[in-house]
């Protein structure tokens, strides 16, 4: 079974909102999530920073929602904006979406610009869910053996 720790060690200043370490013990199933920018099922893109923070926070809902997973199961986020005085409202749209405790490490940059002409803000996820259990049709089949691309290769004479 998979573990997930969120920890700030004392030595670092508290985050605003995020923690500085996240660690996962495996087996577990990592899910990556595309950058999502602020724009609805019909290519809307909204108009201010907040409207299109809160729809790029519901694309990463549906995307999560996907896989079984939701915001508890995110671990690092990347958030781009195109302008350091977002910062606020960012903050304050991805704080309604988060529990309390255990944030997911984040990483904040300020942009030039982004894909779309407009876009304001682009967020990408990483989650972590537990191991999906095994169905026994999945086990080797006997007398098939399993080969790796390292076993097929003729080894190399080492350089000196």
């Amino acid at each position: 079974m998979s573990q997930i720790r969120f920890i700030n060690p004392q030595a670092l200043g508290k985050p605003p909102g995020y923690t500085h370490v996240v660690e996962i013990t495996t087996p577990a199933r990592l899910v990556y999530v595309a950058g999502q920018l602020g724009i609805d099922r019909e290519g809307k893109l909204g108009s201010d920073i907040r409207r299109q923070a809160v729809q790029a926070f519901e694309n990463l809902k549906h995307a999560l929602a996907a896989v079984g997973a939701d915001f508890r199961h995110v671990v690092k986020f990347n958030n781009y904006l195109v302008d350091r005085a977002h910062l606020p409202a960012f903050r304050e749209v991805r704080d309604s979406y988060l529990a309390a405790d255990n944030r997911p490490a984040s990483t904040t940059i300020a942009i030039s610009g982004l894909a779309r002409d407009g876009a304001l803000i682009e967020i990408e996820a990483v989650a972590a869910l537990p191991a999906a259990a095994r169905p026994r049709s999945a086990s080797k089949a006997p007398n098939k053996r399993r080969t790796t691309r390292a076993a097929r290769r003729p080894s190399r004479a080492r350089r000196k």
